[in-house]
């Protein structure tokens, strides 16, 4: 066995497990990322997984690995940069057990994160978000569990594992009702919810009857809903409400879309970004900022305000007839 196998198993074992305690989420990607490369390595070496040397994986080859991401995989340049960061990671754990091979490491960690577009925030108006809400079957258990799923989504802000991992006891209906659950980093936050989140959750847990620790939002074989079940329930809720609310087939809507939904509806209701930010669990105020660049209605009243002080009027503009409106969209 070389020097890489070992140095890759203490870097999970001692490192992410032993020493930063990571989350599972986090050791799953950083799993994935080597299993790609290791796999990528024998089919352009020939070598075992458990044959490779420092010296087989340098700063061209992994330069390479991530072309083949992007270019063969087809994967975003998000995820070409997350995968980066895994292997980023590991080198600096191996520069401090392998001085030897520092040059050859530094190497690799001074490959650059491609930057890319950032694309416009997708979010639910009033009218789309009570569609998407009227979707699920409420005749049905599933239906019922979705629909009390999608409200604490949109209540609540959760991100999607947040929602997953929710148990029955995370739930306090008593005065201050609130919702707990485990974040990023391990950290656990409360989040408040209106009254009508509450008389949702008191009937669906009234029909849950499940112990504290089950899972909240459960499958039809009592496990935890998995992310690309709630991602599917979802998408079929979007395609049942489009029949009502056309303008959602516009969108490509997901369920961080339904936590940017919540964000803008705490945004227009006139709450400061950083308030947003305590709710939404975010480390950095810069992720919150975000929200401010997708408020049209925030932007067009600073421009009202401009052309007031100019003692103008701001207007947006409405084309003078529905021909014309067609014509003009073409």
């Amino acid at each position: 066995m070389s020097e890489l196998a070992p140095t890759l198993q203490a870097f999970f074992l001692t490192r992410l497990g032993d020493q930063r305690q990571a989350s599972p989420r986090t050791i799953t990607t950083y799993r994935d990322a080597f299993i790609l490369l290791l796999s990528y390595a024998r089919t352009r070496t020939g070598k075992e997984p458990s044959d490779l040397d420092f010296a087989d994986l340098d700063a061209s080859f992994v330069s390479g690995f991530l072309d083949h991401l992007e270019r063969e995989r087809h994967n975003s340049v998000r995820t070409r940069n997350a995968r980066l960061a895994a292997l980023r990671s590991f080198y600096r754990f191996a520069s401090y057990r392998h001085p030897e091979h520092a040059e050859l490491i530094a190497r690799v960690l001074a490959i650059p994160e491609k930057r890319c577009d950032a694309k416009a925030m997708t979010f639910l108006d009033r009218p789309e978000v009570e569609a998407l809400l009227a979707a699920p079957d409420q005749a049905t258990w599933a239906g019922r569990r979705d629909h009390a799923l999608l409200v604490v989504a949109l209540e609540t802000g959760f991100r999607l594992s947040e929602l997953t991992g929710l148990r029955c006891d995370d739930v306090h209906l008593g005065p201050g009702a609130h919702v707990t659950c485990r974040g990023k980093g391990r950290k656990e936050r409360a989040t408040p919810l209106r009254r009508e989140g509450v008389a949702v959750m008191r009937t669906w847990l009234g029909e849950r009857k499940g112990e504290s620790t089950d899972p909240l939002f459960p499958s039809l074989r009592s496990n935890a809903l998995s992310a690309d079940a709630v991602q599917r329930l979802v998408a079929k809720h979007v395609r049942r409400a489009q029949e009502g609310c056309p303008s959602l087939a516009k969108k490509h809507v997901t369920p961080h879309t339904l936590r940017h939904t919540c964000a803008m509806t705490l945004l227009e209701a006139g709450n400061d970004v950083a308030v947003i930010g305590l709710f939404l669990g975010h480390e950095k105020l810069e992720s919150t900022q975000v929200y401010l660049h997708g408020d049209m209605a925030m932007k067009e009243r600073a421009l009202a305000r401009t052309a007031k002080s100019r003692g103008g009027r701001q207007r947006r503009y409405r084309p003078p007839n529905a021909l014309l409106a067609f014509l003009e969209a073409l």
